[in-house]
């Protein structure tokens, strides 16, 4: 085999290599991108679970606030009518 011979075929099989790698790099790719995809749709599930989660812990502070305020005005209606004497 001639010095020609040999050196057209290390880069035939160089060449082999190089697209086998780029081919390999590109399968990587392609599921790195998957990943990325899967990973952005939770993150925006989470988000949006996050914020139905802070207005459902609003709405219970607010309602919590108005039974205490309820709570405190009967108290107050009950020490009002004992100190009128209307209490047994």
């Amino acid at each position: 085999m001639s010095g020609q011979e040999h050196s057209h075929q290390d880069v035939s099989a160089s060449a082999a290599r190089a697209v086998r790698d780029i081919e390999r790099l590109q399968e990587r790719l392609e599921g790195l991108v998957q990943r990325l995809d899967a990973l952005q749709l939770e993150n925006k599930t989470l988000l949006e679970r996050q914020e139905a989660l802070v207005a459902e812990r609003a709405h219970l502070v607010q309602r919590s606030d108005q039974a205490r305020t309820r709570v405190e005005a009967m108290i107050e209606r009950l020490k009002a009518l004992e100190l009128a004497g209307l209490s047994p």
